[in-house]
């Protein structure tokens, strides 16, 4: 038969937790929180930094293509932002949830509520891609810039449609995080 001793573990509890409290300073969470603050910004930044190419330029740009080069560069660019969006995506839901949870333990309204923006954006942004981008993406994975349906366009403007939005939310959501940055 196993006996528990409760006053052990009582203490070693209590142990944990001096240790805890002396590592733990007020200057280490406001580094830990500054550090968290900036993972997020450059995070999003890679989120953000898509949208504000599309706006600048490459908007317009695909709009201006032929069919077969829209097909392939479509195809190419798909091709390699599936795995290198992941990765920034997973980082950035990463180090939000990281800065909304540095926000409540700070106590920082101001943080917390733009970092809650920012990951409404984020959860906004996914839906969008997932409900409209990536279903046009599939469709026009099956073409070759010498094979591709008649109403091409059509895809083409469903695929902005549902882009431009995003743009939208991702910008909504990385100015939230400049602002918690600067009044958090």
């Amino acid at each position: 038969m196993i006996t528990y001793n409760m006053e052990k573990k009582s203490s070693g509890i209590n142990l944990i937790n001096i240790i805890i409290n002396k590592l733990i300073t007020p200057k280490l969470i406001t580094v830990f929180q500054k550090i968290t603050i900036l993972l997020n910004l450059v995070s999003f930044a890679f989120v953000v930094s898509q949208p504000l190419f599309y706006i600048l330029a490459m908007s317009e740009a695909q709009k201006s293509l032929r069919p077969s080069s829209y097909v392939e560069l479509r195809n190419l660019l798909d091709k390699k932002l599936q795995v290198n969006l992941r990765i920034v995506y997973y980082t950035t839901i990463f180090s939000n949830l990281l800065l909304i949870l540095v926000s409540m333990y700070v106590q920082s309204t101001v943080l917390l509520v733009t970092s809650i923006i920012a990951m409404g954006s984020l959860i906004a942004d996914m839906i969008l891609l997932f409900k409209g981008n990536i279903p046009v993406n599939k469709a026009i994975q099956t073409w070759t810039p010498e094979n591709f349906p008649p109403d091409w366009k059509n895809y083409r403007n469903k695929w902005f449609f549902y882009y431009h939005r995003r743009q939208v939310v991702d910008i909504i959501g990385f100015f939230s995080l400049l602002a918690g940055a600067v009044f958090g």
